[in-house]
């Protein structure tokens, strides 16, 4: 039984040799269509509208995804010429979690879990080490400055206007307001149940 298996294994092994001996059952696919796909340059001209023109302006009332129908203050972090002073977005619990997120994955890295500059990657950094977020001058700029530099960059820092959406970079403005707070709070200030958890942790 295993022989007559065994024979005809072989014959079909044989068969798809012979058959692909006449003709590349790769190039039959069409793999080729994948690799060779015509697409359009913007600018370029197009016959498939009665404009003759490639890129289409989009639908009208149409808004972008990050909210472009957002406030100038919270889309710019300016008030006029000058930085928002107080953020335009509500500040609450949910958002300085969702800020907290954020800033852990995106700004952690190189300003440290802490805001204040310690982190790994900034000890590679000898060009220019990230500064404290939670110290002078940083700690005194207004919340339109901070959101304006995650939004645009500054120095060596990207711009995360792509990775973070408005909400998201007001809520890491909040965030970093409060480990401001946290670390130039005085003991004597806090509630009584966070002064005790606070003395307990100090060497």
């Amino acid at each position: 039984m295993k022989t007559q298996r065994s024979r005809l294994d072989a014959r079909l092994v044989a068969a798809a040799l012979a058959v692909s001996g006449c003709q590349n059952p790769v190039a039959a696919v069409g793999f080729e269509r994948m690799v060779d796909q015509p697409r359009g340059k913007p600018f370029k001209a197009s016959p498939y509208f009665a404009d003759g023109r490639l890129m289409r302006s989009p639908p009208a009332g149409v808004v972008a995804a990050n909210g472009v129908s957002a406030s100038r203050q919270v889309r710019t972090g300016l008030d006029g010429e000058a930085y928002v002073r107080v953020s335009p977005v509500r500040v609450d619990r949910p958002l300085l979690d969702r800020g907290r997120g954020r800033f852990n994955v995106y700004c952690a890295a190189c300003h440290g879990l802490t805001g204040d500059g310690v982190s790994v990657v900034a000890t590679h950094m000898s060009l220019r080490k990230p500064p404290s977020l939670v110290a002078e001058p940083v700690r005194s700029f207004p919340p339109g400055r901070v959101f304006q530099v995650m939004s645009e960059g500054y120095g060596l820092m990207p711009a995360y206007g792509a990775e973070l959406s408005f909400d998201e970079r007001w809520a890491v403005v909040a965030y970093v307001r409060a480990l401001g707070l946290s670390a130039g709070a005085a003991l004597e200030r806090l509630p009584e149940d966070v002064r005790r958890r606070a003395e307990e942790a100090l060497p």
